[in-house]
């Protein structure tokens, strides 16, 4: 055997006992980087309508599909009912203010698509309605509680904006409602 044969030989058999390198074992050394974080607006699943042990403040909180990120946002008793009775699967005998707004936009053929929780100043989380007419899409100021509230009746999607997320998780918990 020549030396190109024997060489070729040993290198199979050094695969076969070893197996394959993969690609990052024959890259050089160097700093790990970590792929791009996500930017813009996540999905959000509404958890829960719970009281803050702390603040004995109703609370809602919101997790992200994509990062499974948290964030809880403190209302009034009233927003947590109104988010809470749909989330339960409880019909009320009378409808509830969120119930006779989406009735209202039925009968107007108005389609709400989802909502947005869009920032954090102050303590106070603000929020987007998107609603569509047969035209432009229209889009809404409104309070978070009532946001999530519609979604949730009208089986929308619930997103927050990641800046909401990072505020969100750098600062203390609001002492005040935050509707």
């Amino acid at each position: 055997m020549n030396t190109s044969v024997r060489l070729g030989v040993m290198a199979l058999l050094v695969l076969a006992v070893l197996g394959v390198p993969r690609l990052a074992d024959l890259a050089p050394d160097g700093p790990d980087v970590a792929p791009p974080k996500p930017t813009g607006a996540q999905e959000v699943e509404v958890i829960a309508v719970m009281v803050d042990q702390d603040t004995q403040q109703p609370t809602v909180l919101l997790q992200g599909k994509r990062d499974k990120r948290s964030v809880a946002l403190a209302i009034g008793l009233a927003e947590a009912t109104g988010i809470a009775v749909p989330l339960q699967g409880v019909t009320p005998p009378r409808p509830l203010t969120h119930d006779l707004f989406l009735t209202l936009f039925g009968r107007l053929k108005v389609t709400l698509t989802r909502v947005v929780i869009t920032d954090l100043r102050d303590d106070i989380f603000y929020a987007i309605v998107y609603l569509n007419a047969g035209g432009p899409e229209l889009q809404l100021d409104a309070r978070p509680s009532d946001a999530i509230a519609l979604a949730i009746r009208a089986k929308v999607p619930v997103l927050v904006e990641e800046r909401v997320f990072d505020k969100a998780g750098s600062s203390a918990p609001p002492r005040r409602p935050s509707i």
